[in-house]
């Protein structure tokens, strides 16, 4: 299923030339009114952004429609930066042409103007707990955390979800039914833009209600303690909205922040050139030698906020604002092997493809009758052999340093003709 999206987000982005990640799950687009979610238009505000991921990653839609963007400022995001070219939240009623973020802008001002939008959420981790009444620098009414935005109480026209007020107060009710402490409880923030707020005019939200499309935004407290306990609340309130109109949905775990805690920390997969698999599971902080073409590298991440950052010398990999592994690659052209590999693994024959593991107890054989082709497997080696294919292969027979990953397990078996690289899979002992 997780296959499937990323897919389909890959797809979208190729189709359309996304500068962002648009993930579409739907059951009825002529009919029913879509909920968009957005996050990550300020980069230093996870909450936002990892909860759009696992909404994309764990969320089945059963009825209704779901757009989501994970990722609006990803680059931002990559930096853990509110923006990188100022505030991205700020270029909604006018953008400079020379603007950096001038195509994120206005590509995301088509989608929410779509007409098949019917209701906008744009996701925000801010300052302290709102309170009507000052308290401290944190409790206060310049504080954002822990409340339901509107930029007015209603839309001007007959919109079925047009009454922003009764809405987020409806939310801000019901996310106050299960609250991690008793201090963690939603408000409603009514900006009236229009009249009280200058800056607010150039937001996303102000936008999409001049253009009669409601919207609402979802601010979790930057002072809670733990990225689970933002994105908890995040995906309850979207939970509600979806709720209100009507989409049903399954999730595929159980809705506590430890559980949100677990999902954060898979980053899933990668691929490269679709002849190159890492697994993001304990990846070590570093890789060297890793064979890529010398340019036009294709990365494709599991997880929605997987990115990459292209250095001088290496190559970083990004899930969200977290660098989870410098690569320093080895350029080789591309050889023309083909991709279909045979094994036995603990004495029993298997087939795989490249940019594919596979998992071993006791021991491995790659079997090879290409002369042509020559096996790498990084981290053995037996002296006077070049191509190590058609050998018996244990743990024990490897040097743990040029493991990729923490525990020392899992390594990389790379295909060859001569100077050429074909293709890679990795071995996960267990």
């Amino acid at each position: 299923m997780r296959l499937a999206f990323i897919l389909l987000f890959v797809l979208l982005e190729t189709l359309f030339a996304l500068p962002f990640h648009l993930i579409k799950k739907e059951t009825d687009t002529h009919n029913t009114p879509t909920l968009l979610v957005i996050g990550g238009i300020h980069g230093n505000e996870p909450g936002s952004y990892f909860a759009a991921a696992l909404l994309a990653q764990y969320y089945t839609i059963k009825k209704g429609n779901l757009w989501i963007v994970p990722n609006l400022n990803h680059l931002s995001i990559q930096q853990n930066s509110r923006g990188i070219n100022g505030d991205m939240n700020r270029k909604f009623a006018q953008i400079d042409l020379n603007d950096p973020d001038l195509e994120s802008v206005r590509s995301i001002q088509e989608i929410i103007t779509s007409p098949q939008v019917g209701l906008i959420l744009n996701l925000h981790d801010g300052h302290g707990f709102y309170r009507k009444e000052y308290q401290n620098t944190i409790f206060n009414p310049n504080a954002w955390g822990q409340t339901c935005v509107i930029d007015q109480g209603n839309l001007n026209t007959d919109h079925p979800y047009g009454n922003l007020n009764e809405i987020a107060a409806k939310v801000s009710m019901e996310l106050n039914g299960d609250l991690i402490e008793n201090h963690h409880f939603f408000d409603v923030r009514n900006t009236n833009t229009r009249f009280d707020d200058e800056a607010m005019k150039h937001s996303l939200t102000y936008y999409a209600v001049t253009h009669n499309k409601p919207a609402f935004a979802i601010e979790t407290s930057k002072n809670l303690p733990q990225l689970h306990d933002k994105v908890f609340y995040q995906l309850r309130a979207i939970e509600c909205y979806m709720k209100l109109m009507g989409i049903e949905y399954e999730r595929t775990f159980a809705f506590n922040p430890e559980t949100i805690n677990i999902l954060l920390k898979d980053y899933g997969y990668l691929t490269i050139n679709n002849n190159t698999y890492l697994s993001l599971e304990n990846l070590k902080n570093s890789l060297s030698l890793i064979p890529l073409q010398s340019d036009q590298n294709d990365f494709q991440f599991s997880h929605p906020l997987g990115s990459v950052r292209q250095n001088k010398s290496n190559i970083d990999l990004y899930i969200g604002n977290e660098k989870i592994c410098s690569v320093i690659p080895s350029y080789h052209p591309k050889g023309n092997c083909s991709d279909s590999i045979s094994l036995l693994i603990d004495g029993k024959d298997r087939n795989i493809t490249f940019a594919t593991d596979f998992f071993v107890t006791a021991d491995f054989k790659i079997i090879n009758n290409d002369s042509n082709t020559r096996i790498n497997i990084i981290g053995f080696t037996k002296e006077g052999v070049k191509d190590e294919s058609n050998l018996r292969v244990e743990l024990k027979d490897f040097d743990p340093k040029y493991s990729i990953d923490t525990s020392k397990k899992s390594f990389r078996v790379e295909f060859y003709q001569q100077s050429r690289f074909c293709g890679m899979v990795l071995v996960h002992f267990k």
